[in-house]
Protein backbone atom coordinates (compact mmCIF):
# COMPACT_ATOMS: atom_id res chain seq x y z
CA UNK A 1 0.00 0.00 0.00
CA UNK A 2 0.97 3.68 -0.25
CA UNK A 3 -0.47 6.03 2.49
CA UNK A 4 -0.73 9.66 2.70
CA UNK A 5 0.40 10.59 6.47
CA UNK A 6 -0.91 14.20 7.26
CA UNK A 7 0.46 15.80 10.05
CA UNK A 8 -2.01 19.25 10.69
CA UNK A 9 -0.42 21.64 12.80
CA UNK A 10 -2.74 24.84 11.41
CA UNK A 11 -5.19 22.91 9.93
CA UNK A 12 -6.39 21.48 6.73
CA UNK A 13 -7.63 23.51 3.62
CA UNK A 14 -7.90 22.75 -0.23
CA UNK A 15 -4.99 24.94 -0.87
CA UNK A 16 -3.01 23.65 1.72
CA UNK A 17 -4.00 20.23 0.40
CA UNK A 18 -2.82 21.51 -3.20
CA UNK A 19 0.14 22.36 -1.50
CA UNK A 20 0.97 18.72 -0.01
CA UNK A 21 0.37 17.57 -3.30
CA UNK A 22 3.12 20.12 -4.90
CA UNK A 23 5.24 19.79 -2.54
CA UNK A 24 5.35 15.92 -2.70
CA UNK A 25 6.17 16.09 -6.48
CA UNK A 26 3.20 16.82 -8.41
CA UNK A 27 3.79 19.28 -10.62
CA UNK A 28 1.60 22.48 -10.43
CA UNK A 29 1.82 23.06 -14.44
CA UNK A 30 1.13 19.78 -15.28
CA UNK A 31 -1.52 19.42 -12.96
CA UNK A 32 -2.76 23.26 -14.35
CA UNK A 33 -2.88 21.97 -17.80
CA UNK A 34 -4.83 19.02 -17.02
CA UNK A 35 -7.71 20.75 -15.42
CA UNK A 36 -7.36 23.99 -18.29
CA UNK A 37 -10.80 22.09 -19.55
CA UNK A 38 -12.79 21.74 -16.33
CA UNK A 39 -14.16 25.16 -16.10
CA UNK A 40 -14.66 28.03 -19.07
CA UNK A 41 -13.44 30.78 -16.35
CA UNK A 42 -9.47 30.82 -16.51
CA UNK A 43 -7.47 30.56 -13.77
CA UNK A 44 -3.31 29.71 -12.93
CA UNK A 45 -1.51 27.18 -10.11
CA UNK A 46 0.47 29.22 -8.03
CA UNK A 47 3.37 26.99 -5.75
CA UNK A 48 5.44 29.77 -3.89
CA UNK A 49 8.52 28.45 -2.09
CA UNK A 50 8.09 29.98 1.54
CA UNK A 51 9.33 29.96 4.97
CA UNK A 52 7.41 29.82 8.61
CA UNK A 53 9.07 29.05 11.86
CA UNK A 54 12.09 27.95 10.34
CA UNK A 55 10.63 25.67 8.03
CA UNK A 56 10.41 25.52 4.61
CA UNK A 57 7.41 24.77 2.33
CA UNK A 58 4.66 25.29 -0.21
CA UNK A 59 2.08 28.00 -0.20
CA UNK A 60 -0.36 26.74 -2.89
CA UNK A 61 -3.21 29.43 -4.51
CA UNK A 62 -5.78 29.42 -7.07
CA UNK A 63 -5.33 32.36 -9.09
CA UNK A 64 -8.10 33.89 -11.31
CA UNK A 65 -7.67 36.02 -14.21
CA UNK A 66 -10.76 38.36 -13.75
CA UNK A 67 -12.67 38.54 -9.89
CA UNK A 68 -15.24 36.36 -9.92
CA UNK A 69 -18.42 37.28 -9.43
CA UNK A 70 -20.98 35.86 -6.75
CA UNK A 71 -21.74 32.43 -7.99
CA UNK A 72 -24.06 29.81 -7.23
CA UNK A 73 -23.64 26.31 -8.21
CA UNK A 74 -26.20 23.08 -7.50
CA UNK A 75 -24.26 19.64 -6.74
CA UNK A 76 -25.84 18.68 -10.30
CA UNK A 77 -23.89 21.72 -12.10
CA UNK A 78 -21.09 20.70 -10.54
CA UNK A 79 -21.33 17.00 -11.24
CA UNK A 80 -21.97 17.86 -15.04
CA UNK A 81 -18.55 19.77 -14.77
CA UNK A 82 -17.25 17.21 -14.02
CA UNK A 83 -18.11 14.05 -16.13
CA UNK A 84 -17.89 16.08 -18.83
CA UNK A 85 -14.45 16.50 -18.56
CA UNK A 86 -11.47 14.77 -19.60
CA UNK A 87 -10.12 13.42 -16.31
CA UNK A 88 -9.87 10.20 -15.85
CA UNK A 89 -13.04 8.36 -14.66
CA UNK A 90 -11.63 7.16 -10.97
CA UNK A 91 -11.07 10.93 -10.55
CA UNK A 92 -14.54 11.82 -11.63
CA UNK A 93 -16.05 9.29 -9.37
CA UNK A 94 -13.81 10.70 -6.33
CA UNK A 95 -14.23 14.39 -6.86
CA UNK A 96 -18.01 13.67 -7.46
CA UNK A 97 -18.25 11.74 -4.52
CA UNK A 98 -16.59 15.33 -1.86
CA UNK A 99 -18.83 17.54 -3.56
CA UNK A 100 -21.67 15.00 -2.70
CA UNK A 101 -20.31 14.31 0.76
CA UNK A 102 -20.37 18.10 1.03
CA UNK A 103 -24.28 18.44 -0.38
CA UNK A 104 -25.08 15.64 1.94
CA UNK A 105 -23.69 17.91 5.50
CA UNK A 106 -24.76 21.01 3.95
CA UNK A 107 -28.54 19.70 3.00
CA UNK A 108 -28.47 18.30 6.69
CA UNK A 109 -27.64 21.87 8.31
CA UNK A 110 -30.22 24.11 6.09
CA UNK A 111 -33.08 20.92 6.06
CA UNK A 112 -32.75 20.52 2.09
CA UNK A 113 -32.05 17.47 -0.29
CA UNK A 114 -28.25 17.07 -1.12
CA UNK A 115 -29.38 18.28 -4.83
CA UNK A 116 -31.28 21.06 -3.57
CA UNK A 117 -28.27 22.58 -2.23
CA UNK A 118 -27.05 25.69 -3.96
CA UNK A 119 -23.01 25.84 -3.00
CA UNK A 120 -21.75 29.60 -2.54
CA UNK A 121 -18.36 29.29 -1.32
CA UNK A 122 -17.64 25.56 -2.61
CA UNK A 123 -19.12 26.56 -5.86
CA UNK A 124 -16.55 29.02 -6.38
CA UNK A 125 -13.85 28.35 -9.53
CA UNK A 126 -11.33 28.14 -6.91
CA UNK A 127 -12.94 25.13 -4.74
CA UNK A 128 -13.65 22.90 -7.57
CA UNK A 129 -10.36 23.33 -9.02
CA UNK A 130 -8.75 22.56 -5.26
CA UNK A 131 -11.23 19.26 -5.11
CA UNK A 132 -10.74 17.97 -8.99
CA UNK A 133 -7.17 18.98 -8.50
CA UNK A 134 -6.26 17.30 -5.14
CA UNK A 135 -8.24 14.16 -6.63
CA UNK A 136 -6.30 13.98 -9.97
CA UNK A 137 -2.88 14.22 -8.06
CA UNK A 138 -4.12 11.67 -5.59
CA UNK A 139 -4.38 9.48 -8.71
CA UNK A 140 -1.07 10.54 -10.31
CA UNK A 141 0.67 9.83 -6.99
CA UNK A 142 -0.97 6.31 -7.16
CA UNK A 143 -1.97 6.67 -3.19
CA UNK A 144 -4.24 4.10 -1.69
CA UNK A 145 -5.62 5.32 1.60
CA UNK A 146 -4.74 8.23 4.04
CA UNK A 147 -3.45 8.00 7.74
CA UNK A 148 -4.65 11.35 9.84
CA UNK A 149 -3.03 13.45 12.84
CA UNK A 150 -5.72 14.76 15.27
CA UNK A 151 -7.12 17.96 12.89
CA UNK A 152 -7.29 21.37 15.19
CA UNK A 153 -10.75 22.93 15.31
CA UNK A 154 -9.73 26.43 16.14
CA UNK A 155 -12.92 28.57 17.72
CA UNK A 156 -14.69 31.65 17.50
CA UNK A 157 -17.00 32.96 14.73
CA UNK A 158 -16.71 33.57 11.38
CA UNK A 159 -18.59 35.87 8.77
CA UNK A 160 -19.72 33.65 5.13
CA UNK A 161 -22.19 33.75 2.54
CA UNK A 162 -25.02 32.91 5.56
CA UNK A 163 -23.93 35.64 7.62
CA UNK A 164 -22.07 34.75 11.13
CA UNK A 165 -20.93 31.54 11.80
CA UNK A 166 -19.58 29.62 14.51
CA UNK A 167 -16.21 27.65 14.29
CA UNK A 168 -15.95 25.08 12.65
CA UNK A 169 -18.31 25.78 10.25
CA UNK A 170 -21.29 23.43 11.00
CA UNK A 171 -20.76 21.60 7.28
CA UNK A 172 -17.34 21.09 9.10
CA UNK A 173 -18.21 20.08 12.34
CA UNK A 174 -21.13 17.70 10.66
CA UNK A 175 -18.17 15.99 8.47
CA UNK A 176 -16.11 15.77 11.26
CA UNK A 177 -19.44 14.03 13.14
CA UNK A 178 -19.88 11.70 10.21
CA UNK A 179 -16.63 10.31 8.74
CA UNK A 180 -15.24 10.36 12.15
CA UNK A 181 -11.85 12.50 11.26
CA UNK A 182 -9.83 13.14 14.58
CA UNK A 183 -10.42 15.86 15.97
CA UNK A 184 -7.72 18.32 18.65
CA UNK A 185 -8.27 20.91 20.81
CA UNK A 186 -6.17 24.50 20.12
CA UNK A 187 -6.02 28.03 21.28
CA UNK A 188 -6.42 29.47 17.39
CA UNK A 189 -9.95 32.05 17.32
CA UNK A 190 -9.66 31.21 13.38
CA UNK A 191 -11.21 29.04 10.78
CA UNK A 192 -8.67 26.29 10.25
CA UNK A 193 -10.21 23.13 8.46
CA UNK A 194 -12.49 24.24 5.72
CA UNK A 195 -15.57 22.62 4.42
CA UNK A 196 -13.31 21.79 1.38
CA UNK A 197 -10.54 19.99 3.33
CA UNK A 198 -12.61 18.42 5.38
CA UNK A 199 -14.77 16.44 2.71
CA UNK A 200 -11.79 15.85 0.99
CA UNK A 201 -10.28 14.18 4.21
CA UNK A 202 -13.80 12.63 5.11
CA UNK A 203 -13.71 10.81 1.63
CA UNK A 204 -10.38 9.50 0.69
CA UNK A 205 -10.09 5.56 2.38
CA UNK A 206 -8.15 5.91 5.87
CA UNK A 207 -5.62 3.47 7.30
CA UNK A 208 -4.35 3.26 11.00
CA UNK A 209 -0.41 3.42 11.81
CA UNK A 210 0.63 0.04 11.21
CA UNK A 211 4.62 -1.12 11.98
CA UNK A 212 6.84 -2.19 8.59
CA UNK A 213 6.52 1.33 6.82
CA UNK A 214 8.83 3.49 5.15
CA UNK A 215 8.52 7.39 4.56
CA UNK A 216 9.19 7.59 0.82
CA UNK A 217 8.56 11.44 0.38
CA UNK A 218 7.94 14.29 2.89
CA UNK A 219 6.41 17.66 1.76
CA UNK A 220 5.33 20.85 3.88
CA UNK A 221 2.28 22.82 2.98
CA UNK A 222 1.29 25.94 4.44
CA UNK A 223 -1.73 28.53 4.67
CA UNK A 224 -2.20 31.84 3.72
CA UNK A 225 -3.16 33.37 7.57
CA UNK A 226 -0.77 33.81 10.20
CA UNK A 227 -1.67 32.00 13.31
CA UNK A 228 -1.26 33.53 17.01
CA UNK A 229 0.48 30.89 18.62
CA UNK A 230 2.01 27.93 15.80
CA UNK A 231 3.05 27.87 12.14
CA UNK A 232 -0.16 27.37 9.84
CA UNK A 233 1.31 23.80 8.54
CA UNK A 234 0.43 21.08 7.06
CA UNK A 235 2.64 18.12 6.87
CA UNK A 236 2.39 15.67 4.24
CA UNK A 237 4.38 11.81 4.21
CA UNK A 238 4.09 9.46 1.54
CA UNK A 239 4.56 5.92 3.35
CA UNK A 240 5.07 2.70 1.45
CA UNK A 241 4.55 -0.57 3.44
CA UNK A 242 7.65 -2.41 3.85
CA UNK A 243 8.03 -5.87 1.83
CA UNK A 244 11.05 -8.27 1.50
CA UNK A 245 11.21 -7.58 -2.11
CA UNK A 246 10.71 -3.68 -2.90
CA UNK A 247 8.07 -5.30 -5.55
CA UNK A 248 4.76 -5.18 -6.47
CA UNK A 249 1.95 -6.73 -9.29
CA UNK A 250 0.91 -4.13 -12.22
CA UNK A 251 -1.14 -5.08 -15.77
CA UNK A 252 1.30 -4.61 -18.54
CA UNK A 253 -1.37 -4.02 -21.59
CA UNK A 254 -0.06 -3.46 -25.37
CA UNK A 255 -1.19 -3.33 -28.99
CA UNK A 256 0.38 -3.02 -32.59
CA UNK A 257 -0.36 -0.46 -34.84
CA UNK A 258 0.36 0.15 -38.11
CA UNK A 259 -2.31 2.96 -39.67
CA UNK A 260 -2.25 5.59 -37.16
CA UNK A 261 0.40 8.60 -38.27
CA UNK A 262 2.86 9.12 -35.29
CA UNK A 263 1.42 12.35 -34.48
CA UNK A 264 -2.17 10.53 -32.90
CA UNK A 265 0.20 8.06 -31.39
CA UNK A 266 2.07 10.36 -30.11
CA UNK A 267 -0.64 12.38 -28.43
CA UNK A 268 -2.32 9.20 -27.54
CA UNK A 269 0.41 8.30 -25.48
CA UNK A 270 0.50 11.98 -23.62
CA UNK A 271 -2.89 11.34 -22.84
CA UNK A 272 -2.70 7.93 -21.30
CA UNK A 273 0.43 9.04 -19.00
CA UNK A 274 -1.63 12.00 -17.90
CA UNK A 275 -4.71 9.92 -17.08
CA UNK A 276 -1.98 7.68 -14.56
CA UNK A 277 -0.44 5.18 -16.70
CA UNK A 278 2.82 4.10 -14.75
CA UNK A 279 4.62 3.95 -17.74
CA UNK A 280 3.94 4.25 -21.29
CA UNK A 281 6.56 3.32 -24.51
CA UNK A 282 6.68 3.27 -28.05
CA UNK A 283 8.59 0.62 -30.07
CA UNK A 284 9.42 0.09 -34.02
CA UNK A 285 8.34 -3.24 -34.90
CA UNK A 286 7.26 -5.27 -38.52
CA UNK A 287 3.79 -6.38 -39.38
CA UNK A 288 1.64 -8.36 -41.44
CA UNK A 289 3.53 -7.99 -45.07
CA UNK A 290 6.94 -6.45 -43.48
CA UNK A 291 4.85 -2.86 -42.70
CA UNK A 292 6.74 -0.93 -40.15
CA UNK A 293 4.52 -0.65 -37.18
CA UNK A 294 4.16 0.76 -33.78
CA UNK A 295 3.96 -1.19 -30.35
CA UNK A 296 2.23 0.66 -27.46
CA UNK A 297 3.07 -0.98 -24.48
CA UNK A 298 1.53 0.56 -20.56
CA UNK A 299 2.14 -0.58 -17.42
CA UNK A 300 -1.25 0.21 -15.28
CA UNK A 301 -2.37 -0.50 -11.51
CA UNK A 302 -4.53 -3.05 -11.22
CA UNK A 303 -7.80 -1.21 -9.89
CA UNK A 304 -6.67 0.65 -13.52
CA UNK A 305 -7.15 -2.10 -16.32
CA UNK A 306 -10.75 -1.64 -17.25
CA UNK A 307 -10.17 2.14 -17.72
CA UNK A 308 -7.29 2.08 -19.77
CA UNK A 309 -8.51 -0.71 -22.12
CA UNK A 310 -11.24 1.24 -23.03
CA UNK A 311 -9.09 4.47 -23.15
CA UNK A 312 -6.48 2.49 -25.69
CA UNK A 313 -9.50 1.45 -28.17
CA UNK A 314 -10.86 5.30 -27.94
CA UNK A 315 -7.57 6.46 -28.99
CA UNK A 316 -5.75 4.35 -30.95
CA UNK A 317 -7.06 2.26 -34.18
CA UNK A 318 -6.48 -1.22 -32.65
CA UNK A 319 -8.51 -4.17 -32.74
CA UNK A 320 -7.15 -5.99 -30.28
CA UNK A 321 -4.86 -5.84 -26.67
CA UNK A 322 -2.64 -8.00 -25.26
CA UNK A 323 -2.54 -8.23 -21.32
CA UNK A 324 -0.60 -9.66 -18.93
CA UNK A 325 0.24 -9.48 -15.35
CA UNK A 326 3.51 -8.70 -14.45
CA UNK A 327 5.80 -8.48 -10.95
CA UNK A 328 8.07 -5.74 -11.09
CA UNK A 329 10.47 -4.74 -8.96
CA UNK A 330 10.84 -1.26 -7.43
CA UNK A 331 13.00 1.32 -6.11
CA UNK A 332 11.73 3.29 -2.68
CA UNK A 333 12.05 6.67 -3.73
CA UNK A 334 12.18 10.29 -2.24
CA UNK A 335 12.54 14.05 -3.02
CA UNK A 336 15.20 16.03 -1.68
CA UNK A 337 16.29 19.54 -2.34
CA UNK A 338 19.92 19.82 -2.43
CA UNK A 339 21.76 23.64 -3.28
CA UNK A 340 23.31 24.66 -6.31
CA UNK A 341 25.63 27.43 -7.23
CA UNK A 342 22.36 28.37 -9.39
CA UNK A 343 20.18 27.72 -6.94
CA UNK A 344 17.99 24.91 -4.77
CA UNK A 345 17.31 21.60 -7.33
CA UNK A 346 15.25 18.14 -5.82
CA UNK A 347 17.14 15.22 -6.78
CA UNK A 348 14.86 11.80 -6.88
CA UNK A 349 16.67 8.92 -4.76
CA UNK A 350 15.83 5.57 -5.66
CA UNK A 351 16.70 3.21 -2.67
CA UNK A 352 17.06 -0.45 -2.14
CA UNK A 353 16.35 -2.13 1.34
CA UNK A 354 17.16 0.65 3.09
CA UNK A 355 20.10 1.44 1.40
CA UNK A 356 20.57 4.30 -1.70
CA UNK A 357 21.31 3.23 -4.55
CA UNK A 358 20.58 5.99 -7.40
CA UNK A 359 20.09 9.55 -7.41
CA UNK A 360 19.25 12.22 -10.22
CA UNK A 361 18.30 15.94 -10.34
CA UNK A 362 14.84 16.73 -11.38
CA UNK A 363 14.98 18.15 -15.04
CA UNK A 364 12.01 20.76 -14.60
CA UNK A 365 14.10 22.47 -11.84
CA UNK A 366 17.24 22.75 -14.20
CA UNK A 367 15.62 23.87 -16.92
CA UNK A 368 13.63 26.91 -14.72
CA UNK A 369 17.61 27.70 -13.53
CA UNK A 370 18.93 27.49 -16.79
CA UNK A 371 16.36 29.96 -18.04
CA UNK A 372 16.71 32.22 -14.72
CA UNK A 373 20.36 32.43 -15.04
CA UNK A 374 21.07 32.31 -19.15
CA UNK A 375 23.20 29.41 -18.75
CA UNK A 376 22.82 25.73 -20.38
CA UNK A 377 20.45 22.98 -19.38
CA UNK A 378 23.59 20.53 -19.31
CA UNK A 379 25.87 23.09 -16.45
CA UNK A 380 22.80 22.86 -14.17
CA UNK A 381 22.54 19.24 -14.70
CA UNK A 382 25.97 18.03 -14.05
CA UNK A 383 26.09 20.78 -11.20
CA UNK A 384 23.06 18.83 -9.59
CA UNK A 385 24.16 15.33 -10.65
CA UNK A 386 27.52 16.28 -9.19
CA UNK A 387 25.68 16.63 -5.88
CA UNK A 388 23.25 14.07 -6.36
CA UNK A 389 26.78 11.09 -6.64
CA UNK A 390 27.98 13.16 -2.74
CA UNK A 391 24.21 11.68 -1.74
CA UNK A 392 25.32 7.72 -2.81
CA UNK A 393 29.10 8.11 -1.97
CA UNK A 394 27.64 9.45 1.65
CA UNK A 395 25.15 6.61 2.21
CA UNK A 396 22.33 9.23 1.98
CA UNK A 397 24.10 12.17 3.77
CA UNK A 398 23.22 15.67 2.10
CA UNK A 399 26.53 17.08 0.92
CA UNK A 400 26.19 21.15 0.87
CA UNK A 401 28.09 22.55 -2.20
Amino acid sequence: MKILRLDSVGGASGDMLLGVFFALGVEPEKLQHALAGLLPEPFSLRADAVCENGITGIRASVELAEPEGHCHRTLADIRKILQDSSLPEAVKEQAVGVFTLLAEAEGKIHGNLPEEVAFHEVGAVDSIVDIAGCCLAWHWLGLDALELSPLPLGHGVMRCAHGIMPIPAPATALLFQCCQLPAAADDEPFELVTPTGAALLGYWPKTVPREQRVIAATGNSFGKRRLLNRPNLLRGMILEESSADGGDTVWELECDVDDTTPEILGAAAAELLTAGALDVTQTPVFMKKQRSGTRLSLLVRPEDREVFLRRIFALTSTFGIRERQVKRSILHRRLETVSTPYGAVKIKIGSWKGEDLTASPEFSDCQRLAEEFGVSVKLIYAEAQGVAAKIIQNDGQITEK
